[in-house]
């Protein structure tokens, strides 16, 4: 195996209403260099908030929080973030506004992009944000590393819509509901030629109280410039 060594966690925290001692223990322990997190804080006292969960981990913010409608990108100190931005995708009246955080970073020379996203639970809705985070996705070059809570399984458009032409690495993993998981809902993706050595769902005791979904876990090579 040849490559730059990332270790990435994609973790819907459940607006962090669960045990945060538990899934502060679970993150140190795993010791990601990125964390793509779904409900991370994004109302009143937003920045503080992410600035805390961030500090929880042992990381540093790169970009989230309300911009991005709950989603956030936290990076380790080994990793340089160079640039960030967000989407937001159209409102249907009633209904959750939702949206996506993107930042290009490097590690040790090799240089890759995040982003992360959590879709509608609404069928109706999905299938057109799946499309427009795909389109974004789709005017990246290089190296992309996606991290999502996609509300549905392998079998649905969405997820064939977001997957197509990326990795995911492994087997399935189921992820929902944590404490008896039997639905396979959130997801990592890959750039093909970025090589997977691990992906795995984080199930333990910290796991099972640190949210209603278990965190999905890889470890990758990036291509190295």
């Amino acid at each position: 195996m040849s490559g730059v060594p990332l270790r990435v966690l994609s973790y819907n925290v459940h607006g962090l209403r669960d045990d945060r001692a538990a899934l502060t223990g679970l993150v140190r322990d795993l010791a990601p260099d990125v964390v793509i997190v779904q409900e991370a804080p994004r109302r009143f006292r937003w920045r503080h908030k992410c600035a805390a969960l961030a500090d929880d981990f042992g990381m540093v913010v790169a970009e989230g929080g309300l911009p991005a409608l709950g989603n956030l990108l936290l990076v380790s100190m080994r990793v340089r973030v160079h640039e960030t931005w967000c989407l937001r995708y159209p409102l249907t009246p009633g209904r959750h506004l939702r949206g996506a955080a993107f930042a290009r970073c490097s590690v040790k020379g090799a240089r890759f992009t995040i982003s992360g996203s959590h879709l509608a639970t609404d069928p109706a809705e999905r299938p057109a944000q799946a499309a427009l985070w795909k389109e974004a996705l789709g005017d990246i070059e290089g190296t992309l590393v996606a991290g999502c809570d996609l509300n549905e399984g392998p079998g649905g458009g969405a997820w064939r819509t977001v997957a197509d032409g990326f990795q995911q690495g492994g087997s399935r993993v189921l992820t929902f509901p944590a404490t008896l998981p039997r639905m396979e809902l959130d997801a990592l993706f890959v750039s093909p030629g970025v090589e997977v050595a691990r992906y795995e769902v984080v199930d333990n005791d910290a796991a099972r109280r640190a949210s209603d979904h278990l965190p999905v876990l890889a470890d990758i090579l990036l291509p190295s410039e």
